[in-house]
């Protein structure tokens, strides 16, 4: 596969780009036959804990603690609860 692209053709086949270097492919970008740009996947790290909480702060998945001194309250047993859940999640997936 071919890993050089001038400017233009990088601009061009943009999409194709990124789908090689998605793929860990490291592509070089040359302009007047100099290269000058080196495309390349992120290196990928494991988050902290705090690293993960803030990031789903950021998206609206989480949000901070009223009281962060508050007791986290268990909800009443439901028998079946899990199942029917499970089976409801099933339907998503199957569609």
């Amino acid at each position: 596969m071919r890993n050089t692209y001038t400017a233009s053709e990088a601009r061009t086949r943009f999409s194709e780009v990124t789908r090689q270097v998605r793929d860990g492919d490291t592509i070089v970008v040359t302009f007047r036959g100099e290269q000058v740009a080196e495309i390349k996947p992120l290196e990928k790290r494991e988050l902290t804990q705090e690293e993960w909480d803030k990031e789903m702060e950021r998206r609206g998945v989480l949000w901070p603690a009223r009281d962060p001194d508050a007791r986290i309250r268990v909800g009443e047993h439901v028998p079946g609860a899990l199942e029917r859940f499970l089976a409801e999640r099933g339907r998503f997936w199957e569609s």
